[in-house]
């Protein structure tokens, strides 16, 4: 059986996913905001003196860790079903990758040298200026790579975002494949823009990442 290419349809179903394209681009910016964010405040509350604090950050932490996105944004979808599913999907996948981040986050402070601490104690600086003015800065430079590459991985794992509804690039490709019966074009076509929009990206977090290691 011979399969005829359908080239008319690639340019009939871009806008569609021109469209669902910008939804993805802003679930991955919102969920990476989010997940920059969390993954700091559980770094730094996973530094707590208290296991009044650590023990339910830990647990909560490795609960996300070892469980699926999918059940995670499907579980979500279940229970807050009265909510916008693109906000359920970003709150999902910035609450999944922080708890990755975070564990970044703890490995850019553990590497900020010993003596700034006791400098900034030398100094009777406060902890709230210690970590706003000398920790968090440098942490944030060594994480920065790490982030973008999670950022990039957030970006391909959109797609889950179709299991509550989200009309995210290839939801959009495969309702147009399932309405016009062109998968194969559809679904090359939307391939080839999450590549057109990764692989330039990850090419500059490694540039970036061999600036800072410098």
């Amino acid at each position: 059986m011979n399969y005829d290419w359908d080239w008319a349809s690639l340019g009939e179903s871009l806008p569609l996913l021109w469209e669902g394209f910008k939804t993805t681009v802003l679930a991955t910016v919102l969920g990476t905001l989010v997940a920059a964010v969390l993954g700091l405040l559980v770094a730094m509350a996973g530094r707590a003196t208290g296991r009044a604090v650590t023990v339910p950050v830990r647990a909560a932490t490795e609960f996300v860790r070892s469980t699926p996105l999918l059940v995670q944004l499907a579980g979500a979808y279940a229970v807050f079903h009265t909510v916008d599913p693109l906000t359920i999907g970003i709150a999902v996948l910035g609450i999944h990758y922080a708890s990755y981040l975070s564990e970044v986050y703890r490995a850019g402070i553990d590497a900020v040298p010993k003596g700034q601490w006791e400098a900034c104690r030398a100094l009777s600086m406060t902890p709230r200026r210690t970590w706003r003015a000398v920790i968090l800065p440098q942490a944030v430079r060594n994480v920065l790579p790490a982030l973008g590459n999670y950022a990039i991985a957030m970006f391909k794992e959109t797609p889950f975002l179709a299991v509550i509804t989200v009309q995210e690039m290839v939801a959009e490709a495969r309702e147009y494949g399932a309405t016009h019966f062109v998968y194969a074009e559809t679904f090359t076509l939307a391939g080839l823009i999450f590549l057109a929009a990764s692989y330039p990206t990850s090419l500059l977090m490694r540039k970036l990442e061999k600036r800072l290691g410098h």
